[in-house]
């Protein structure tokens, strides 16, 4: 299994707890969930089931059931409720013999269909059997991100404090991207893995669907452009697996997609054309939590702070995919002009290096210094022109790292103009930090700097290979 090696250990622990362990564990769609906990427990369990997706209360009971029934209690009857399904998996797990058994329910938040009086079955499965016994692993497990988080880890009413191991799964890195590649047989060097990374992120079931053989180009056109299916429909599955009404978390990223330094509060009710709302405030905090978005409050301070999509799929999708009804399956690879690739390429770059700031820090040699992670940016006026700074790292020891991310096919050349413009931004910048900071610039490149005659004004450099080590 590639990665995954905390998120196995805390699994492990729970099982060989001396008490009764209740686990989450929670991520976006086909980040790989479900293959972490049949991997870890070898795909075997006292009892194993799945959510039935938009299945009514009655579908949910009948899949529960004929669970019960496959894993050996013949003689379930028909459940008509879930306190009665609870009540029956209680007696099934009382019949097997002594030892720890894992109870493992995939999609949860699935079953959990309005009025079906599912979380209090739980609720009741839980606090008055399972919890008093010191055999049974509970491991709740589901995309719906938002339902996780705030019926079982933050519930305020009969689960309050019972889930001590929340597991939110993470995409892989561009390290475990590159040694699942290996595993694939694609090929690829760090550049082609580090564009594959720009357009699906670090989601282990979109990097399996890659053909050996193919360039990165030819996969896209297979996948996004061609005529099956691939990903071109995976945009609303992933928001409709993620939120049960997911037309208005849609928007807000397809209104955060288009704008490449992200959007105030008010901003983004102005350009989705409504009011303010709390549902608003929820959706935000939703989106958020379920790692689609950043929300971060840049230095020198905007009101409220900005937000900003970060998902690579997203923006991919949403840049190129979005109203394309083309079937042509070598649109990308021929149809696409290099000049949108490139601007493509420079600011889906600056995500996957927001992705991979511990790779960064390690780089810099500052892992072990505290650092502030902050963006910067300067409406233009009158008298100043618009300003933007999307990674600065402020350290302990009163260095910011002003890091300037920049794609290219080989070494990247600093010109006169570039110079003049990074020695504004830092001369900006510093004015507003004062003169108790030191800025020093950072460039972030593919392929490293050309030493000429600019490049003495640079103060450290990273590298796309830097990007890939082990934080």
């Amino acid at each position: 299994m590639i990665g995954r090696k905390e998120e196995t250990r805390r699994l492990r622990a729970a099982w060989e707890s001396p008490y009764s362990e209740f686990v989450s564990i929670y991520g976006r769609r086909r980040i790989g969930k479900t293959f972490l906990v049949n991997e870890v427990f070898g795909y075997k369990f006292a009892f194993h089931v799945a959510g039935v997706k938009k299945g009514v209360k009655r579908e949910q009971l009948d899949k529960f059931r004929f669970a019960l029934i496959r894993h050996g209690w013949e003689k379930c009857p028909k459940l008509t409720s879930w306190l009665q399904a609870f009540n029956e998996l209680e007696m099934f797990l009382e019949s097997e013999p002594e030892g720890k058994k894992a109870v493992f329910i995939d999609e949860m938040p699935w079953m959990d269909t309005h009025g079906s009086g599912f979380l209090t079955a739980l609720e009741s499965f839980w606090n008055e059997w399972a919890s008093g016994r010191k055999d049974i692993l509970l491991i709740a497990c589901g995309s719906a991100t938002s339902w996780i988080v705030k019926k079982l880890n933050r519930n305020a009413g009969g689960l309050y404090n019972r889930i001590r191991t929340q597991i939110k799964l993470q995409p892989f890195t561009l390290a475990e991207c590159e040694a699942y590649a290996k595993e694939l047989g694609l090929g690829y060097g760090r550049t082609h893995i580090a564009e594959c990374y720009m357009a699906l992120g670090g989601v282990a079931y979109y990097w399996s669907l890659l053909e050996k053989g193919k360039s990165p180009g030819q996969n896209f056109d297979g996948l996004f452009f061609g005529k099956g299916d691939g990903l071109r429909n995976e945009f609303e599955e992933l928001y409709a697996s993620l939120y049960s009404n997911p037309g208005p978390y849609e928007k807000i990223v397809a209104a955060l997609g288009a704008r490449r330094d992200g959007l105030g509060r008010d901003e983004l009710v102005e350009a989705l054309g409504a009011q303010s709302s709390g549902n608003l405030t929820l959706q935000l905090a939703d989106l958020e939590e379920s790692g689609l978005i950043r929300h971060y409050l840049p230095a020198g301070g905007v009101n409220g702070g900005l937000y900003q999509l970060t998902d690579n799929f997203s923006l991919f999708w949403l840049r190129f995919v979005r109203g394309n009804h083309s079937r042509d399956g070598d649109y990308w690879t021929e149809s696409v002009g290099q000049g949108e690739k490139n601007e493509w390429r420079g600011f889906a770059f600056e995500r996957l290096c927001l992705e991979h700031v511990p790779q960064i820090k390690k780089a810099l040699g500052i892992s072990g210094v505290h650092t502030d992670v902050y963006s910067w940016k300067r409406t233009a006026s009158r008298e100043l022109r618009g300003a933007q700074i999307d990674l600065l790292l402020a350290r302990a020891d009163g260095i910011v790292n002003m890091c300037e991310m920049k794609w290219s096919r080989g070494e990247y050349a600093i010109d006169a103009e570039e110079d003049c413009k990074i020695a504004n931004r830092a001369e900006a910048f510093s004015k507003m930090v004062g003169p108790g900071k030191s800025i020093h610039v950072t460039m972030v490149t593919t392929h490293g700097l050309v030493r000429n005659a600019y490049w003495n004004d640079i103060q450290s450099e990273v590298t796309l290979d830097d990007l890939f080590a082990d934080a």
